[in-house]
C-alpha cells in the first residue's frame, strides 16, 4: 500500500515540479510535458541503471504515466495569477517529490536485500534524480548543488530505512512528512553544509 501511495505522490509532484520550471523557462507545451515527465521518472531510471534493473521496467508504469500527464495539463491550464509566487510552489513540489522517491527507493533496494550503502544510494539517486536531470535540461545549476540541505534528508531517509529498525507503513508516512518538513524548511531558513569557496590571487 505504501509503495503505491509514495509512487503516486512523487510521480505528480515532480511531473508538476518539472512542469513549473519549463514554465519558468518559458517553454512551449511540448517542452512542458518533456521536462514534467523526465523530471517525474528520471531518477528511477538512474536508480535502476546502478542497482542493475532494466531500465525497461518504467514502461510498465503506464498508470503512473497518465497520473503524470493529468497533472502536468491541469497545472498548465490554471491560470497563471492563481499562482504569485510560483518558486515556492516549485520548491515545496520537489520537496515532497523528493521526500516520497527517496522512501520509495529506499524500500525497492531493501527489497532487494541490498546492503545498507546501496540502500543510501538509490534513496539518493531516486529521490534527487528527477529534479537534477530537470535542472540540467533547463540549464539551472542542480538544487542538490547549491547550498540549502537537499540530498542529506534524502541519505537520512535511506538510512533509517536501511537499519529496519523501525518498520510499517506509519512508520514510513511519517518519515515522509518529516523529509518533506525539513526540505522546505532548508530552503526557506536556509539550512546550508559548511562551504568553502577558494579565491585566487593574481
Amino acid at each position: 500500500m505504501a509503495w503505491d501511495v509514495f509512487s503516486l505522490i512523487g510521480t505528480v509532484a515532480f511531473a508538476i515540479s518539472g512542469a513549473i520550471v519549463a514554465m519558468e523557462e518559458e517553454y512551449d507545451l511540448f517542452g512542458v510535458y518533456i521536462l514534467g515527465i523526465v523530471t517525474a521518472f528520471g531518477g528511477g531510471a538512474i536508480r535502476n541503471i546502478l542497482i542493475g534493473l532494466p531500465v525497461s521496467t518504467l514502461w510498465n508504469q503506464e498508470l503512473m504515466f497518465q497520473f503524470a500527464l493529468l497533472a502536468i495539463t491541469v497545472f498548465f491550464l490554471i491560470p497563471h495569477h492563481l499562482f504569485k509566487q510560483w518558486s515556492r510552489w516549485g520548491y515545496v513540489t520537489d520537496a515532497i517529490g523528493l521526500s516520497a522517491f527517496a522512501i520509495q527507493g529506499a524500500m525497492h533496494a531493501v527489497h532487494l536485500e541490498l546492503p545498507i550503502v546501496a540502500v543510501i544510494v538509490a534513496a539518493v539517486l531516486t529521490g534527487a534524480g528527477g529534479g537534477v536531470v530537470r535542472d540540467l535540461l533547463a540549464g539551472r545549476r542542480p538544487i542538490i548543488l547549491r547550498h540549502e540541505i537537499y540530498a542529506v534528508w534524502a541519505a537520512s531517509a535511506g538510512f533509517l530505512i536501511g537499519l529496519e529498525i523501525f518498520k510499517g507503513d506509519l512508520f514510513l508516512y511519517f518519515l515522509f512528512v518529516s523529509i518533506t518538513v525539513l526540505r522546505i524548511c532548508s530552503y526557506t531558513k536556509g539550512w546550508s553544509l559548511p562551504s568553502k569557496k577558494i579565491y585566487y590571487t593574481k
